[in-house]
């Protein structure tokens, strides 16, 4: 999940030293040195139109074009990233159009980036759908629709050659660890270096890149030790890099991601109601599974649901 500050709100990543931590990253397209990416997807073509959930959509809400804009920082594998022939695709990229199916609308991905969404989504975006974790402080400003729950993962090199230990943050102590700059991953990485050093211990030496697949390419060549990232992403890295990688311990704290939407209770109705559509006929569950994820999927699409944060 994104808990970076957006140009408009900022977001405090609240990090703990606790091997469960509330924070997740973002990611992206795995096509740098040896991670290439995936291209599977989901088959939208067989969703219909629900009209009654269709009717729920306010008269102006998706503008004067009646297309479901929505904005993505399309580097994330495999949430929303690019193809090779810069086409938005991910199981976010999926869900766009599976949302569209449902309010029988098109929809149309665009690539921002990730601080800018917030701030233009009712302007520029209908809805922003990239990953982002829902926090009390950015439910102030905008409503947020839960659809899956991820949390955080290590990976390290196949067979663990560098024998980290994350049970306890504290093990990682004078490790190397990458992590994709501006990240809560990376603030949580940054806070449990400090409490390595305020326990007199050496701080975790911590890279950071500006892409995912930068941190990736490092750990396959034994520059850093471990990367820390979101738990669908640290899957989908054992993919794309044929299995140079693997995930180490369990998933840390799990949390919810939200489609992101100007407050309006009638459009956010309308949102609620296709989500959970697509969770109801298992269609969710399906668009994750062809990319990979297990598991994530809600069961229920709550809007501006009770979180820690």
């Amino acid at each position: 999940m994104r808990t970076t500050p957006t140009r408009a709100f900022a977001v405090i990543a609240v990090v703990g030293l606790a091997a469960g931590l509330s924070a997740c990253t973002n990611a992206n397209d795995l096509t740098t040195g040896s991670a290439k990416a995936k291209s599977q997807g989901y088959d939208v073509s067989s969703i219909t139109k629900q009209d009654d959930i269709a009717a729920l959509l306010p008269e102006g809400a998706l503008g004067s074009d009646g297309v479901l804009d929505i904005g993505a920082s399309t580097d994330y594998a495999p949430a929303e990233f690019l193809d090779a022939n810069g086409k938005p695709i991910g199981y976010d990229a999926d869900l766009t159009q599976a949302l569209g199916k449902v309010l029988g609308v098109d929809a149309q991905m665009h690539t921002a980036s990730f601080d800018s969404i917030i701030a233009k989504v009712g302007t520029e975006y209908d809805a922003g759908i990239s990953s982002f974790s829902i926090t009390n402080e950015r439910m102030q400003n905008v409503d947020m629709v839960q659809y899956v729950e991820v949390g955080s993962q290590f990976n390290v090199a196949k067979g663990n050659p560098k024998g980290i230990d994350s049970s306890d943050h504290l093990n990682l102590c004078g490790k190397v660890v990458g992590v994709q700059t501006g990240t809560a991953q990376a603030d949580a990485m940054d806070a449990d270096s400090q409490a390595c050093a305020a326990a007199g211990q050496a701080p975790i030496d911590v890279r950071s890149y500006d892409k995912q697949a930068e941190a990736t390419s490092a750990l396959v060549g034994s520059t850093v030790d471990a990367t820390y990232s979101d738990s669908t992403v640290a899957g989908y890295a054992v993919e794309t890099t044929d299995g140079a990688v693997e995930t180490l311990g369990e998933v840390e704290d799990a949390a919810p991601q939200g489609v992101v939407l100007k407050k309006n209770a009638e459009t956010a109705a309308a949102i609620k109601a296709a989500l959970q559509y697509l969770m109801d006929k298992g269609i969710l569950d399906e668009i994750l599974q062809s990319w990979g994820v297990e598991g994530a999927a809600l069961k229920e699409a709550t809007i501006n649901p009770a979180v820690s944060e």
